[in-house]
């Protein structure tokens, strides 16, 4: 669990990092750009830093006094970036080293919650490299069709497939493959797919307002997540007041699960029939653009763009830090 940095009111000299390495890069500059703009409207000394094109030793040379970290994906989401933050000792938003790390990875997360008993669709593990027709056509008997695969460290809907068939388990396989050494296979729920952020750590961490997702044809992918102007939100999601307390308090059990801090989103769907919510994944550094949906939550709760971009920064803090300030 991270600790407090020790500072109070004055941000100093902010460095907004976006932009990345990842495959989800394009959404991160968009994420970052509009946090630079919001935090130099609200009067912060901030600067944009891309750690694609700049180094760590350029980083360390800034010397900026916190950052808030706008990257999604690989290098800036998954623990890497956070390690690299704590050598520095430069305090950043968002979870720390391994809430990170475990976070980022579909696998681990859904293992956590379910030794937890946390709701989670059932799930199987397929090793890229060395599954055979004989594992697949094994996970396809155990969960089911339709079934989702899943590039466990990849976000933004790239590399999922939903598979309707057996027949057709091969190729999503060998898509998805292409991103990561283990694949997550992992029950289809048919219903509503719905999204809970969550501010703070700990004792303190609350939900925000629901937000349900109605994309075009139930497909939420990259297009219909940031680009398209069909898919629908409602927030606050029309739920009855027990349902939405139920998945607002779920989304903060299965973000202290993991240990994450400062902020988050929590992935739901509600299950057609009897809405019964199975928790999906959590993102750790979750998008800051005109179509995301920590902003439009936050909105639902009397919190603009920029104030939200305020009290993320306010979070920005060390994992290895003593109370009083003192290092480790």
């Amino acid at each position: 669990m991270k600790a407090g940095s020790g500072k109070s009111g004055k941000f100093g000299k902010v460095g907004v990092l976006f932009g990345g390495r990842s495959a989800e890069r394009e959404v991160s500059l968009m994420s970052g750009g509009g946090v630079l703009k919001a935090l130099q409207d609200k009067g912060v000394d901030a600067h944009g830093f891309d750690p694609a094109q700049r180094s760590l030793a350029e980083l360390a040379a800034e010397k900026f006094d916190r950052v808030f970290i706008a990257l999604h994906g690989r290098y800036g989401e998954d623990g890497t970036l956070q390690g690299a933050l704590e050598q520095l000792e430069i305090p950043y938003t968002g979870s720390g080293v391994m809430s990170s790390a475990i976070a980022m990875d579909k696998i681990m997360t859904k293992q956590i919650w379910a030794s937890m008993g946390l709701p989670t669709p059932a799930f199987v593990v397929l090793d890229s490299a060395s599954a055979t027709q004989a594992d697949l056509d094994r996970a396809a008997a155990e969960l089911g069709m339709p079934l989702m695969l899943k590039a466990p460290h990849e976000g933004s809907t790239i590399g999922i497939c939903k598979v309707s068939a057996p027949t057709g388990m091969r190729a999503a396989f060998d898509d998805c493959a292409r991103y990561d050494e283990s694949l997550l296979a992992e029950a289809f729920v048919r219903g509503r797919e719905i999204t809970v952020p969550v501010l703070g750590r700990g004792r303190s961490a609350r939900a925000l307002p629901v937000v349900e997702i109605r994309a075009p044809g139930g497909n939420y992918d990259y297009h219909n997540k940031y680009f398209s102007d069909d898919t629908k939100y409602l927030c606050p999601a029309p739920l009855g007041e027990a349902q939405t307390t139920l998945v607002q308090e779920l989304a903060v059990r299965a973000f202290n699960a993991l240990g994450c801090s400062g902020w988050g989103r929590v992935d739901f769907m509600l299950r057609e029939g009897d809405d019964a919510p199975f928790l999906l994944e959590i993102n750790t550094s979750p998008g800051m653009t005109s179509h995301s949906l920590v902003p439009m939550s936050a909105q639902a709760a009397g919190i603009g763009y920029e104030d939200l971009c305020i009290e993320v920064l306010k979070t920005a803090t060390l994992d290895y830090q003593l109370p009083g300030g003192a290092l480790r």
